[in-house]
């Protein structure tokens, strides 16, 4: 016990780095994927085209592969090269990832709306931003909250790919102990830290579920 609480501060600066980039991205790419699935049905096919494209791109592509691109490689691109530090780097990758894999959640739900709705909407003289917002999204939302609530978790786990970069993330920082101390304890107290974030999340899901559920959703 007494070790444990030792390497209590170490591993506990690796899960501010875990969160942080954790919370940035998710706060970043849910907006960002609600965009891209917006333009991806929308009217303008050459535009769905090009965000159907990107979306194929970011799915297509381990994840790791595009922080090393946008850390190594992003610098020697011609016109747009610049070089990011690690942190940012990572972000921008996390981002730019989850929002095609939150782009598509969004998809779907979106078109899981029966086209009647918006039918129905259009009779009571509501456009087209207004369907949506007073309409569709409610039910969308209510719809899509499994797959976000997983991908949101699965998220958390990812964020450990961010050793690559070198940075002092937790399994990072787990991992230095490990080889310091030639023991896998710290191993173990990450893992009880990944399980503990995660499950304020399924928590936290489960209550905005019930909470969805409970409202009337009022077209005024």
């Amino acid at each position: 016990m007494d070790y444990v609480i030792q390497i209590m501060g170490p591993l506990l600066e690796g899960t501010a780095v875990t969160l942080q980039v954790f919370l940035i991205t998710f706060v970043l790419a849910v907006p960002l994927g609600l965009g891209l699935a917006l333009l991806r049905i929308s009217r303008f096919a050459v535009l769905g085209a090009v965000v159907n494209g990107y979306i194929w791109l970011m799915r297509g592509t381990p994840l790791m592969l595009q922080m090393l691109f946008i850390y190594f490689a992003l610098p020697f691109v011609p016109v747009i090269g610049v070089r990011l530090p690690d942190f940012p780097a990572a972000v921008v990758a996390f981002v730019l990832n989850y929002a095609a894999y939150f782009a598509e959640i969004f998809r779907a739900g979106i078109q899981s709306i029966d086209r009647g709705q918006y039918e129905g909407a259009r009779v009571l003289g509501l456009s087209y931003p207004q369907t949506m917002r007073r309409i569709v999204m409610p039910q969308v939302f209510k719809r899509i909250l499994p797959p976000l609530s997983n991908e949101t978790i699965t998220l958390v786990k990812d964020t450990s790919l961010i050793y690559v970069l070198a940075m002092n993330d937790l399994l990072r920082a787990a991992r230095g102990i490990v080889q310091r101390d030639f023991t896998t304890t710290p191993f173990i107290v990450a893992g009880a830290f990944y399980l503990l974030m995660t499950l304020v999340l399924t928590l936290a899901f489960q209550q905005s579920g019930k909470e969805i559920r409970g409202l009337r959703w009022l077209g005024r």
